[in-house]
């Protein structure tokens, strides 16, 4: 938190607050759920949202700034709406049209929700990583347009996320290192989708991120239990927690009284006994569920912990239980479960909710009004706004009559663009460790790779062709062999306008396919709106002499059938430099559309002779708009298929 930042309130006005995003995020769900006169179950995940209110609320109530950007555990979208509309962002109505059409998303979406959502969310483990591709996007930004106001990029993310292989290949990329401004929150419930995790390896998942070169910071035992360990017989009480298996211990959330009793102390030692002993039965199962990831003092100091790395990302592990503060707390089939009627009103109790008033928030006049307020105030941003002087040119100047593949004529194009002032200082390309053989070789001799440090020159010794220079001022991003991690960085390159106020033209290229293997990347950029150029080249996937010029078969009809998409497949080289100049401005211009433009071209040269026939024939001005209507007309079609589909769904 900023040092202008106000001073924390009170820990009871935050306990309050938290009860109430609590109560809000369960009674959405069951709204959902219940609305349809057929009680037909829309889905919601009310355990998934309590686990991680605590943390939630840690953050927006105390210690984000407005210049911070979140991504939010997806299953967990009603506690992200349910603080909104405590901050005054989100009108109550729009609380009962959770999974509603056209109300609240699902999962939270930037370019769906009304109440300002940073990152898309859904697919598990993207959003998780879109943040630390977008602090990787404002670093290269602050290193080539000047400096940003500050703002930290924090992902709250499910524990299960971390089963997903992007994640790991995000954070052990160099292209990612260093990234002070990073903040993940792991919200370790040790629950699945349909399961308690056996098993759970919380120090490998610790030591995987210090061995990246993240500082680590665990939250595991809340006061109580902490107070209880100063006590005689507290360290074999620690010994006893952590030595106990996950399955073992939420099993304890289906046990009361002496079965509770028994339960827990079984194999423990007498020291552990002889402490518990004056403890009764219900101050018992309140002590040992005592976890870190649920006491606000605790997180708060994890997180003003992890601000004094600020060389380094950060990631909290939060122990949490699942269905926090409910009565399906620990229970292996609480994911998708529901709160009975029953259930619900005594929870509303519990928690002192009006019936009459169940969707209130806090009055102004109240220590809690005024702290919310207070927040809202401080967490007020400016949209970010790009002043710039950008005109992309119809076309970079190539000509060429002789035989040329289009690949060939990519890195031409972008050494020809290279020398347009303006164009320049915005173009990035960025490969998963392709760059030489998808024909940026030139282009990078021209601009220099990006690294954040100063290198000396260290391409290898007499190699003229190719002038491997690392810098700040660099402008090729070359990642390791991970496509997934080509397009969570190409979304982030692409939504440099909104997240850092700089609006970049972004140029990926692949091995066209390999596209299929990022596909889920590529959808979830796409999806969120942002807007970039990527290039599928050939790859020899045979050892046919065809095998170096032939590419997939597949990919076409992810370009064609993909939202947001646009495919084209040039033949020649000048309708290339028609189709990337186009696609560039209409990236550049503030109110172009939020697409993607998809390049597949071929390494066979053709002759450019038909290509120049046509264009004297017909004249430049007539064949350009040739060239590019036919990708429009294409586009346009996709999307009224979409609107149709849009219309079905609504009835």
């Amino acid at each position: 938190m900023s040092a202008d930042a106000p001073a924390g309130p009170d820990l009871d006005v935050l306990e309050a607050i938290q009860r109430r995003v609590l109560w809000l995020a369960v009674r959405m769900v069951d709204h959902a759920n219940r609305r349809d006169a057929g009680g037909i179950k829309v889905g919601g995940h009310q355990a998934s949202s309590t686990s991680m209110v605590t943390l939630a609320t840690a953050l927006w109530f105390a210690h984000l700034d407005a210049g911070d950007r979140v991504a939010v555990k997806p299953h967990a979208s009603p506690v992200f709406h349910a603080i909104q509309f405590l901050l005054g962002r989100l009108d109550a109505a729009q609380l009962t049209r959770l999974r509603a059409y056209g109300g609240l998303q699902a999962y939270p979406s930037r370019t769906k929700d009304p109440d300002g959502v940073d990152f898309s969310t859904g697919s598990v483990g993207l959003g998780a990583v879109a943040p630390l591709f977008a602090a990787a996007a404002r670093r290269y930004v602050d290193d080539h347009l000047g400096p940003r106001p500050p703002g930290r990029f924090v992902a709250l993310l499910g524990d299960a996320e971390l089963d997903e292989g992007n994640v790991w290949e995000a954070i052990s990329d160099p292209a990612t290192a260093g990234l002070g401004s990073v903040r993940w929150l792991v919200d370790l419930n040790r629950q699945s989708l349909d399961r308690v995790v056996p098993g759970i390896a919380a120090g490998r998942i610790e030591r995987g991120f210090a061995d990246a070169g993240w500082h680590v910071a665990e939250v595991k035992y809340g006061r109580r239990l902490q107070a209880a360990f100063a006590r005689d017989g507290g360290e074999a009480l620690r010994a006893h927690l952590d030595a106990m298996p996950n399955e073992r211990y939420q099993a304890l959330f289906g046990c009361a009284g002496p079965q509770l009793r028994e339960q827990f102390l079984t194999g423990a030692d007498v020291a552990v006994t002889r402490l518990v002993a004056a403890v009764d039965d219900d101050q018992l199962r309140s002590l040992v569920t005592d976890l870190g990831g649920h006491d606000l003092t605790e997180v708060l100091r994890a997180l003003r912990e992890a601000d004094a790395e600020p060389d380094r990302p950060s990631v909290v592990i939060a122990y949490t239980i699942k269905g926090y503060g409910l009565p399906i707390a620990g229970d292996p089939r609480n994911h998708s479960a529901l709160l009975t009627r029953a259930q619900l009103d005594a929870l509303r109790v519990e928690l002192g909710i009006d019936p009459d008033d169940e969707w209130a928030g806090f009055a102004p006049d109240t220590p809690e009004g005024a702290w919310c307020a207070t927040r809202a105030a401080h967490l007020t941003r400016a949209e970010p706004a790009d002043t710039y002087d950008l005109e992309v040119p119809a076309t970079s100047g190539l000509r060429t009559r002789r035989p040329t593949s289009t690949q060939d004529a990519l890195g031409r194009i972008l050494v020809a663009l290279s020398r347009v002032p303006g164009v320049r200082e915005r173009l990035v390309t960025a490969s998963p460790d392709v760059a030489v053989s998808t024909n940026l070789g030139g282009w990078i001799n021209q601009v220099g790779v990006y690294d954040p440090v100063e290198h000396p020159e260290d391409h290898a010794a007499g190699d003229d062709l190719l002038r491997w220079v690392r810098s700040p001022s660099g402008q090729h991003l070359e990642l390791g062999i991970s496509e997934m991690n080509l397009f969570s960085l190409l979304e982030a390159l692409g939504l440099a306008a909104e997240h850092s106020g700089a609006r970049l033209l972004p140029v990926g290229t692949l091995y066209d396919p390999f596209v299929c293997r990022g596909l889920d990347a590529l959808i979830h950029a796409t999806y969120s709106g942002a807007r970039f150029v990527v290039v599928g080249t050939p790859s020899g996937v045979s050892l046919a002499p065809e095998g170096g010029a032939h590419q997939s078969t597949i990919t076409p009809s992810i370009g064609v059938e993909l939202p947001g998409v646009v495919l084209a497949e040039p033949a020649y080289a000048g309708a290339l430099d028609w189709l990337l100049c186009d696609a560039l401005a209409r990236i550049a211009d503030p109110a172009g559309p939020a697409e993607a433009c998809y390049l597949r071209l071929s390494t066979r040269p053709i002759d450019q002779a038909p290509f120049a026939a046509a264009r004297e024939r017909l004249g430049e001005h007539e064949l350009r708009r040739q060239v590019l209507a036919a990708v429009r007309r294409l586009d346009e079609v996709t999307r009224v298929e979409d609107r149709w589909r849009e219309r079905v769904e609504a009835g």
